[in-house]
């Protein structure tokens, strides 16, 4: 009968010693983000799962391109006819964030900030673009990330009143 119990208590405290072995692999991947290894372009702050530094998540312009490359052509309120844009999509920043809210607060360099709604984000494939037209966007031309809405393939995105949702310069994205 001893030996039954000393079995029993050896097992509940093998079982234990897995599942503390296993608890950071299983953690990791669901609560952190690869740490940049060039300048930092992108904080992300407020209502996400995954981050990289306390309370936030930093991005450099590879890990941003890994979380995948979209393209989207357009014309701009501030450029001469249909632009070729290229960056990722916010639906995938946001999935790779574990975002949950209801808006964003995009800050811009200058603390220029704008609320943007998330479902607008989500509906239609926004860009958080790093290139126009092939060539890396710098601080003189908007970048280094511009939001560019697909308003040429979506009629109800030419809207004049959505044009400050295009934010240039963009630093940091607070998930409210």
């Amino acid at each position: 009968m001893q030996i039954c119990r000393l079995a029993a208590g050896a097992v509940r405290l093998i079982a234990v010693c897995l599942v503390l072995i296993a608890l950071p692999s299983l953690t990791a991947g669901a609560t952190d983000l690869a740490r940049p290894a060039g300048p930092v372009i992108l904080s992300v702050t407020g209502a996400i799962s995954v981050t990289n530094a306390p309370g936030k998540a930093e991005f450099d312009q590879a890990m941003l391109a890994a979380i995948g490359v979209d393209r989207v052509k357009t014309s701009t309120s501030w450029t001469d006819g249909p632009q070729d844009f290229e960056g990722v999509t916010f639906r995938k920043l946001l999935d790779t964030l574990g975002a949950h809210g209801d808006k964003i607060v995009a800050i811009a360099i200058d603390d220029y900030a704008e609320d943007i709604p998330l479902g607008e984000l989500t509906r239609y494939p926004v860009l958080l673009a790093w290139s126009m037209n092939g060539k890396a966007l710098t601080i003189r031309d908007k970048g280094p990330l511009w939001i560019v809405y697909p308003r040429d393939e979506y009629p109800e995105l030419q809207d004049k009143a959505l044009d400050s949702h295009w934010v240039w310069q963009l630093k940091s994205i607070e998930i409210k």
